[in-house]
């Protein structure tokens, strides 16, 4: 997509909202500043050569938003780790997903076609990460902007479950063209491919680096795990199962179903936003594809009860929010190390105000309560979309289309 063209799309309005009054996230200013938000993300967090969104930016000076990204050299040497945590090649896989369901969302809102370029944007971008290293099934966090090849070895489960989960959402979008349902095919299946090959008792179930070795930190392995972890293998089993048609996908969703539902029974209540928003993720897919009433049932009172726990989470942030400077801009991580200090707080705290939103209408959209909406509206008009440089503005907006009629 040329730039022309993104430029052209940044300033697409669609079909206006209906001005539902009765609604806090209905109106003409809350409308607009989701207008600016959706600019910014496409001309600050995406870059058109690798058709990702990066997590933060280090600088507002326009063209050098994106500076701190790593150097090819960097990505070779594995620099500062093998995970790329802190340099904003961290979780493009995640954003990617969570951008896909929200220009599905959107579409099914407004019936916007300048939409469907824009999707198909974003699809490219998780296809590159799937084949740039030629590592058949293996999803990268992000390729390297300067060569487009260069990647961290080090994926993880959290990865995988949001893009596969949106590519899921797109393919049955009306947005999906033929072409692109085939190449979300050949992605999908190539994940669970890999998922059947290594997630083995021999691996202690984890899904390998792209170098073949095991991960470390335990976030590549998708068996075994947490109770709120369960859900993501049959997920991948059943979306490829969905997008495919090939039986072998179904064996493996069925294999793994019943007992992850009954691991999830018992999830861990003190887990992360994050770790909730992706647990209802894949209990959604889980749950729209699954025939058996009991099953069903059971997912869905348990994303009941992550919606819930995610509506304390609102309350935190918001509270949270209200003593932070949300303009600040994020650190040159090759001198701090990271996205530490001050500056993380503000980070995640606009992305967990989207988040715990995004959760609890995933997990129930008719029991958004007006409290509820109250406190999304508040999370996106407190923002300065002139002066944000969280990557948390794509929950925000992927909140605020799936809360809207």
């Amino acid at each position: 997509m040329s730039r022309d063209k993104i430029k052209y799309f940044q300033k697409a309005g669609g079909k206006s909202i209906p001005d539902d009054k009765d609604s806090p996230l209905a109106g003409k200013h809350i409308q607009s500043i989701c207008t600016q938000a959706w600019e910014a993300t496409w001309s600050r967090f995406y870059r058109n050569d690798t058709h990702l969104f990066y997590d933060y930016l280090s600088s507002y000076e326009p063209g050098h938003e994106l500076a701190h990204l790593p150097a090819a050299d960097e990505v070779r040497r594995q620099y500062p780790n093998i995970y790329g945590y802190g340099t904003g090649m961290e979780d493009c896989m995640i954003s990617a997903g969570v951008m896909l369901c929200l220009i599905t969302d959107r579409y099914a809102v407004t019936g916007d076609e300048t939409l469907r370029e824009l999707a198909d944007a974003v699809f490219q971008g998780i296809q590159l990460c799937a084949t740039a290293h030629g590592i058949p099934g293996f999803l990268a966090r992000a390729v390297c902007a300067e060569d487009l090849k260069g990647i961290y070895i080090n994926s993880s489960r959290d990865q995988y479950t949001h893009a596969v989960h949106g590519l899921w959402h797109y393919f049955r979008s009306p947005l999906c063209g033929i072409e692109r349902k085939a190449e979300i095919g050949t992605i999908v299946s190539a994940i669970a491919d890999r998922m059947i090959r290594n997630v083995t008792p021999e691996n202690d179930y984890d899904s390998l680096r792209a170098d073949g070795t095991r991960d470390t930190h335990g976030i590549s392995r998708m068996w075994n795990v947490k109770g709120h972890e369960a859900a993501r293998l049959p997920m991948l089993y059943a979306a490829a199962w969905d997008v495919t048609g090939r039986q072998v996908y179904h064996e493996m969703y069925r294999r793994y179903l019943e007992p992850a539902v009954e691991q999830s029974l018992d999830f861990e209540g003190g887990q992360p936003t994050y770790a909730l928003l992706q647990m209802q993720c894949s209990l959604e897919l889980l749950s729209l594809l699954e025939q058996d009433k009991s099953l069903k049932k059971k997912m869905h009172g348990i994303m009941k009860r992550i919606s819930k726990l995610c509506a304390g989470r609102a309350i935190n942030a918001d509270c949270l929010a209200r003593g932070l400077d949300l303009t600040m801009v994020g650190p040159d991580w090759r001198k701090s190390g990271g996205l530490v200090g001050e500056y993380r707080k503000v980070w995640y705290c606009i992305r967990e105000s989207g988040e715990a939103a995004l959760a609890q209408l995933i997990g129930n959209r008719e029991k958004f309560s007006r409290s509820q909406q109250e406190l999304l509206a508040q999370a996106i008009t407190r923002i300065d979309c002139g002066q944000v440089s969280s990557g948390g503005i794509f929950y925000l907006q992927a909140a605020y289309w799936k809360g809207t009629d």
